[in-house]
């Protein structure tokens, strides 16, 4: 009786794999430091065969930043629903956001700190995405802000700056979330869970933008007699 012969991983199923060590590799050791040899390794195959699937070192990377990417994209997506009202579909993008950073720390880390880091075009892959999330957030809060009857020029500008502050903040926050550790009874800081941080973020961005909405603009001390005279003051 002949031998058993092993069963023939799939090309795609490999590649997977590949990508998976090659993401756990770089977010350890990040691009500079990491090697062809340790991403062979760890997904258990040759170097040779890492090389004839993904080319070159900057390749690869550039396929893990696409792949965490797209993940990333349809996770905030599929956690909004459509036809909800702003805030519930702002809600839900936050949540899909924080859980899948949550759960894709090594991902997160690839996309947050070492695409953005890297020099081009790993930085520009990386500010499209964010781009994107932009201009999601952006829709959103023009929306909330129609239906509040504040619009012009003042009320777009705002809502802009406020859609950016909030990725930036949300992109905060997940690094800091995703540092802390469940410490039990000693009173450190435990980890946010995806619905902790994205009320966090709620919290701040929507109370706000609701009495931003109502008129309510906050004013530097300085200018408050400045505008009293004026007359200009609202």
């Amino acid at each position: 009786m002949g031998a058993v012969k092993s069963k023939r991983v799939p090309r795609a199923v490999r590649e997977q794999q590949m990508l998976d060590a090659a993401v756990l590799t770089f977010a350890r050791r990040g691009y500079r430091a990491a090697s062809m040899d340790e991403i062979a390794e760890l997904a258990g195959v040759s170097k040779p065969l890492v090389y004839l699937y993904l080319n070159s070192k900057e390749d690869l990377f550039s396929t893990v930043i696409r792949r965490e990417s797209e993940a990333l994209m349809a996770a905030v997506s599929a956690a909004v629903e459509p036809g909800e009202s702003a805030d519930r579909q702002l809600w839900g993008g936050l949540r899909g956001f924080f859980a899948y950073t949550a759960e894709h720390p090594g991902g997160w880390a690839v996309l947050h700190q070492q695409a953005r880091t890297q020099g081009e075009p790993f930085a520009h892959e990386v500010a499209a995405v964010r781009g994107e999330i932009v201009e999601f957030v952006t829709e959103l809060l023009g929306a909330a802000a129609k239906e509040a009857g504040c619009v012009g020029e003042l009320a777009e500008r705002e809502v802009a700056g406020l859609a950016h502050a909030l990725v930036g903040a949300a992109e905060s926050l997940a690094e800091w979330a995703n540092c802390r550790t469940d410490e039990g009874a000693s009173g450190e800081w435990a980890r946010l869970s995806a619905k902790d941080a994205a009320a966090t973020m709620m919290n701040v961005v929507w109370a706000g933008l609701g009495r931003m909405m109502g008129g309510e603009r906050w004013v530097p001390g300085e200018l408050v007699g400045h505008e009293s005279r004026s007359g200009t003051r609202g």
